[in-house]
């Protein structure tokens, strides 16, 4: 990663370690603490403060709401492994398994509590307007996550109606983001929106991406087994590509692994990537991944911007793209 990013990586990771909540109430506050001590990539909180900088504000003035957003997304989170019934996140047992679901729910609701705390420290002339954003966005998130629910148990999912879900479960979050450091950095409303499109933009591309690596990533970088949305059934953008494009015997094929209860995971696995392949569906993912890439490059341009203040943002934006993990 780039100097800038690593250097706002580091006062956020320090920043978060310092959290503490003084309360008797331990074992409301010991998940959230757990939670955030799981870490993670951190992009939503520096994509914050890299924002800021890029409009001329500076750390003070957007770490609070840098903060906000990655408590907000890390309790999203939180939710989501009692919804997906998840034992493990990031390596580690979930809240709702070292602890229990009543734990896990209580605990994420004081999570969203802590983070309009964060957020309620913005400088107040700013604070209307962030609100406003922070606000829509979290109900976007949940309306998001309503969906991907209502996708378990569809068959019918079209890949317009799961672009629409990442963008509400994945995508307006980075766009939040960067949207709110500009507002904290002085940007005028064109700007603001500019560059909220180019994190939505972004953030689509960031989810195609993980979909693609769950099929074909490198299990030595990617950090977990690969595969996992293939056994689990997970309408992703390939399965839906793969089933829309799918010739009469291939349709047949797919029909029968998704219906299988009892199979081997890694011939289940093997065969349903030799589908994709025999489709292409990688190279459609990849197509519309880079459309979504180039199309947020223009919004990157329209802010008007010296080159060398976007740069940053341009870099960290590469390396999301062509990650491996």
């Amino acid at each position: 990663m780039n100097t800038q990013f690593e250097t706002l990586l580091s006062e956020v990771n320090r920043k978060i370690s310092d959290l503490e909540f003084e309360s008797s109430a331990k074992n409301l506050y010991d998940p959230i603490s757990y939670t955030l001590d799981l870490g993670g990539k951190r992009i939503r909180p520096v994509l914050t403060l890299m924002s800021n900088l890029m409009f001329g504000g500076t750390n003070e003035q957007a770490i609070s709401a840098a903060l906000a957003i990655e408590i907000f997304h890390n309790f999203t989170l939180l939710h989501d492994d009692v919804m997906d019934h998840a034992e493990i996140r990031r390596g580690k047992p979930t809240v709702h398994k070292k602890w229990n679901e009543n734990s896990a729910i209580l605990s994420g609701d004081a999570m969203l509590i802590v983070a309009y705390q964060h957020l309620s420290k913005t400088n107040p002339d700013k604070l209307p307007l962030v609100l406003q954003v922070f606000s829509q966005t979290a109900l976007e998130v949940c309306e998001g996550q309503q969906f991907d629910m209502e996708f378990e148990t569809r068959s019918d999912v079209t890949a317009s109606e799961y672009l629409e879900m990442i963008r509400l479960k994945t995508a307006v979050l980075l766009g939040c983001a960067l949207k709110t450091g500009a507002i904290i950095g002085g940007a005028d409303e064109n700007q603001q929106e500019a560059i909220y499109k180019f994190g939505e933009l972004i953030g689509l591309a960031f989810q195609l991406k993980d979909d693609l690596l769950d099929v074909y990533g490198d299990v030595s970088k990617f950090g977990k087994n690969i595969g996992g949305d293939i056994v689990s059934n997970k309408k992703t953008y390939l399965l839906i590509q793969a089933l829309h494009h799918a010739n009469a015997h291939q349709k047949e094929a797919l029909n029968t692994w998704i219906k299988s209860v009892d199979f081997d995971r890694d011939v289940k696995i093997k065969a349903v990537t030799e589908i994709y392949n025999q489709i292409g569906v990688k190279q459609i993912a990849e197509t519309l991944m880079t459309e979504y890439y180039n199309e947020a490059l223009n919004y990157l341009k329209k802010l008007g911007l010296e080159t060398e203040k976007t740069a940053p943002l341009l870099n960290l934006a590469e390396k999301l793209m062509y990650r491996e993990f």
